[in-house]
C-alpha cells in the first residue's frame, strides 16, 4: 500500500498580491471535488475511509490536522494500526496524497477553516465508503 505523502506547493507575493500554486499536482485523476468547512474547531470527523478510492486533500483557508491508518481487513480492522499524522496549512498550496486503503480523522486547527477534498471517482460510481467510530482505533 502506498504511503501518504505531500506534493509541496509554493507562493508568490508582489505588489498586486499573493498567488499560491502547486505546479507539480497531476489533476489528471480527479473526477470530483468537494470543500469541508467545520464550524468548531472542536469537530472530528472520522474515521473514514474508502477501499478502492484515492483522496487528495488541500486547505483553502486556515488550516487541518489530518490523521491516516491504513486497513487491512476491512470488515473487523485491527485496533492498534500506525497512525500517520499530517498539518496542512493554507500558505501554500500543498496536496496530502492519500492512497486506495486508508481511512481519515480531520479536524479543523482555526476557526474558519476550508478544507478541498478531491477524489477519484463520482458520486455513485462505487459503494466505497467505511465508517467506523471516532473511538475505534487505539492513539
Amino acid at each position: 500500500m502506498e504511503v501518504p505523502y505531500i506534493i509541496k506547493g509554493g507562493q508568490h507575493t508582489d505588489e498586486r498580491g499573493q498567488l499560491c500554486y502547486n505546479n507539480d499536482f497531476d489533476l489528471s485523476e480527479v473526477k470530483r471535488i468537494y470543500t469541508i468547512e467545520n464550524w468548531s474547531t472542536e469537530t472530528i470527523r472520522g474515521w473514514q475511509g474508502h477501499k478502492i478510492e484515492r483522496r487528495w486533500f488541500s486547505v483553502v483557508s486556515g488550516s487541518f490536522k489530518i490523521e491516516l491508518i491504513a486497513i487491512d481487513k476491512w470488515e473487523n480492522p485491527a485496533k492498534d494500526c500506525k497512525l500517520f499524522s499530517f498539518e496542512l496549512l493554507a500558505d501554500k498550496l500543498d496536496v496530502l496524497c492519500v492512497s486506495k486503503g486508508y481511512v481519515s480523522k480531520i479536524q479543523a486547527l482555526e476557526r474558519n477553516s476550508k478544507l478541498l477534498v478531491m477524489a477519484d471517482y463520482l458520486i455513485g460510481e462505487v459503494k466505497d465508503e467505511y465508517r467506523f467510530e471516532i473511538d475505534y482505533f487505539n492513539e
